[in-house]
């Protein structure tokens, strides 16, 4: 498809016809001769002689080259394009802040995997992440990892490859071994505040209580539910524990309940994979579609041929000069 980036520009078409009707005309002084006798042949001649100035007068093909090189560069001002077919952009609305207990309590082997052997905790939490990370292409992603401390382990990124790489660096223990539950969630609300988009989801695995948290899991919860941050929480931990192995499951429905959300629990590696896969029907992404088409400049076109048209008229009029000084 043609189109013109400046249209408007093509209203100047008319002026140099404006100018030629409108303006005084371009007068140039020449050469004469007096004689002597210069009123009696003019008065044969039945001329009356009158002073004043010569108005040159253009050859029709020069007359015809400026006006084919008004137009042309007219149309370069337009700026012609050429318009390719139109490319969609799909962009996810959603971030997503995965927020991972590893406490001392994930190294215990008492979970089930998918062929029926214990595994330890976070392996088997780690295994069924990749592949909940790999589908969400598109998505901007964070991950949280807490124990007695929440520490931001990857910042929110599109690149997935990246974060299944964090993921991986994670051990048990690495943030210390008591939970620090409201303090991972109140750092994931920190974490959205660079986020722009409306839909926001905080999902949080956690197998223990929560011990050593400056800020309270249910107070971390309401101050989500003012900032639009939807909590789902996650319970893989043993209930019936005691000390900080005991999953608090209660505290986990409650953070899901004020903030909107929903809260599972998990105690083997199918179960997780099946808790992942309700929280996206629960949240189905939102994408925001844009679109444009790519613009290929014509202007030069335009501009080339009144370079030629200049250069062949300049050549035109030397030839016809050398041709009368050889006469």
């Amino acid at each position: 498809m043609f189109s013109f980036a400046a249209p408007w520009v093509f209203v100047l078409l008319p002026l140099p016809a404006l100018v030629y009707w409108l303006a005084p005309p371009h007068r140039e002084k020449s050469s004469s001769i007096r004689i002597p006798f210069f009123r009696h042949v003019a008065k044969a001649a039945g001329v009356e002689p009158r002073s004043g100035s010569v108005i040159p007068r253009r050859a029709a093909f020069q007359t015809v080259t400026v006006i084919v090189i008004w137009c042309l560069l007219i149309i370069a001002m337009a700026r012609p394009e050429k318009l390719g077919e139109p490319i969609v952009i799909e962009k996810s609305a959603r971030d997503v802040v995965l927020a991972l207990d590893i406490s001392g309590s994930m190294d215990q082997r008492d979970f089930t995997s998918s062929d029926g052997t214990p595994t330890q905790r976070l392996a088997a939490v780690k295994d069924v992440l990749r592949q909940f990370i790999a589908e969400r292409q598109g998505d901007r992603m964070a991950l949280i990892i807490f124990g007695t401390r929440a520490f931001v382990q990857a910042p929110f990124t599109e690149d997935l490859n990246s974060l299944n790489g964090f993921l991986d660096q994670t051990q048990v223990g690495m943030a210390g071994p008591n939970t620090a539950l409201g303090d991972a969630i109140g750092l994931g609300i920190r974490t959205f505040e660079s986020s722009e988009v409306d839909q926001r989801l905080m999902i949080v695995l956690s197998d223990g209580a929560d011990t050593s948290s400056r800020m309270t899991p249910v107070n971390a919860a309401a101050i989500a539910a003012e900032k639009g941050v939807v909590i789902y929480t996650v319970g893989v931990g043993d209930p019936d524990a005691s000390g900080e192995d005991r999953v608090d499951l209660d505290a986990l429905k409650d953070i899901a309940d004020r903030t909107g959300g929903a809260y599972f629990f998990a105690n083997d590696q199918d179960a997780l994979a099946e808790t992942y896969a309700r929280i996206d029907e629960l949240n189905p992404r939102i994408v925001e579609t844009q679109s444009y088409r790519p613009r290929e400049s014509l202007a030069h076109y335009p501009l080339r041929l009144v370079v030629l048209l200049m250069l062949m008229t300049l050549a035109a009029q030397h030839v016809a000069q050398r041709r009368r000084g050889a006469a």
